[in-house]
């Protein structure tokens, strides 16, 4: 199953200006008030149309699993709002954290061989 995110934010320009040059994602505007951001397999569409609700909101985190996910993180580490830095966990994932913008947490992570203890 493939599932894409279709979220609120405040503005497209600003939006794609930061998932592409913060942290180098293909963002493009995909139709009125829409942009589309995508990196590894992962899709999020942001829009600013009023079907969406009020004011951009989240509660939770949206994880990408993508490869090489240290290397990803010496390059945004010094542009980005960190949450939690690079780290194995317990549950078999290593991981680091970010704000992105309207406070959408973000973790980004690659499945490790075994889980640690």
């Amino acid at each position: 199953m493939t599932m894409n995110l279709l979220m609120k934010c405040n503005d497209i320009e600003e939006t794609k200006l930061f998932y592409s040059k913060t942290l180098g994602f293909n963002a493009v505007d995909t139709a009125e008030r829409t942009c589309t951001a995508e990196k590894a397999g992962g899709t999020i569409v942001f829009s600013t149309g009023d079907n969406l609700g009020g004011a951009p909101s989240f509660t939770g985190t949206v994880y990408f699993f993508i490869p090489n996910v240290d290397e990803f993180y010496k390059t945004i580490k010094d542009k980005v709002d960190m949450q939690w830095p690079l780290q194995n966990m317990s549950y078999g994932t290593q991981e680091f954290g970010i704000k992105g913008l309207q406070w959408i947490l973000f973790g980004v992570c690659t499945r490790l061989k075994t889980k640690l203890l």
